[in-house]
């Protein structure tokens, strides 16, 4: 019998791209099986005997035959979660603007007056910069922007809390000044003013040290996961970064105590209560903040950041002014001296 097919002289057949050759124990050298590369390994040739891994920000494609570049994320504007934080950030500054207006245009009744009108108009331009500060950490991380986003959240928080602190310091000076026994002064203008000065200014010196030592720089993060390349902004000095963070939080404790201590007062329009709950909420939110921000992966990192910085925001302009706009808005016969000065 004449055989016209030539018999096939080897053990195992080739192995393709992406699987590498494993000798199988007990047979020859010709016999192998072929095993599929891992993740993130290929193989680019027939009868490899080893897989080759992938450059660091570089991942293996389906069949494992080419590395292609891994996917690139951060918190964008095109996607919509970066859409939506936007919008919130937007309503809430232009929010503010109109409460900014609203004050503006009511500024000589007696409402207004009694809050404070020159502190009430600079905490309303700070919270105005709190609500657009959080659009710093949105967009692809740089240099100038990962230096910009921490420090104008450090210096805009405290100027805002600086302004509230002034305020309950007012509120609880006035107040004792009306004693017969009392004998200080009441807390002028320019004590107000500085005040406010000082301790913005030490939040700015805090901010310069932290950019001249070990400011915050853009940063490739690839051990995360493994399929996707992170970008973010390492803070550089983590000292400086909690440093920012303890003096908003110092601020607002010391908001929260006179605010609290000064709630019971009599006068019929008491801003410390209003003070009170804000500072509640302010607090709550930062809480609840830290241990988000640590366990938070990725570019959910940012995003809880800024819905921190926009509850917080949105928290003291709702507290702090949302019943003063109600009362020049829709009950103004309640906008009097006599209501202003009438006790509980």
């Amino acid at each position: 019998m004449v055989f016209l097919q030539r018999p096939v002289s080897v053990c195992s057949e080739s192995c393709p791209t992406g699987f590498r050759q494993a000798v199988i124990k007990g047979k020859p050298i010709c016999c192998f099986s072929c095993i599929a590369c891992a993740a993130g390994e290929i193989t680019k040739s027939n009868n490899s005997a080893e897989c080759s891994p992938c450059p660091l920000e570089y991942w293996s494609n389906e069949d494992h035959s080419q590395c292609v570049p891994k996917v690139i994320e951060f918190l964008s504007y095109g996607e919509t979660m970066g859409a939506l934080l936007t919008a919130f950030s937007l309503f809430g500054a232009i929010l503010t603007l109109v409460v900014l207006c609203v004050f503006f245009r009511f500024r000589h009744t007696p409402l207004v007056k009694a809050s404070n009108s020159e502190l009430s108009f600079l905490l309303l331009f700070s919270l105005t910069l709190c609500f657009l500060c959080s659009l710093t950490f949105i967009g692809q991380p740089t240099v100038v922007s990962c230096m910009l986003r921490h420090t104008a959240f450090g210096i805009t928080f405290a100027l805002c809390m600086s302004c509230i602190l002034a305020k309950t310091i007012a509120v609880v000076m006035a107040f004792k000044a009306t004693r017969p026994t009392n004998t200080l002064p009441q807390c002028s203008a320019v004590l107000q003013r500085t005040n406010v000065l000082s301790c913005t200014l030490l939040q700015v010196l805090v901010c310069v040290l932290w950019l001249t030592l070990a400011p915050p720089f853009p940063y490739t993060n690839t051990a995360h996961t493994t399929e996707r390349v992170i970008l973010e902004c390492n803070v550089g000095s983590p000292i400086g970064f909690w440093a920012v963070l303890g003096y908003i939080g110092l601020l607002a404790v010391m908001c929260l105590i006179l605010a609290f201590l000064a709630r019971k007062l009599p006068d019929h329009f008491n801003e410390a209560k209003f003070i009170t709950f804000s500072m509640l909420i302010f607090c709550a939110v930062w809480v609840t903040f830290i241990p988000a921000y640590v366990s938070s992966p990725g570019k959910f990192t940012v995003a809880v950041e800024i819905f921190a910085i926009l509850a917080s925001s949105f928290g003291l302009l709702f507290c702090i002014f949302a019943p003063k706009c109600y009362i020049l808005l829709l009950r103004p016969e309640r906008n009097t001296k006599k209501q202003m000065m009438r006790r509980n």
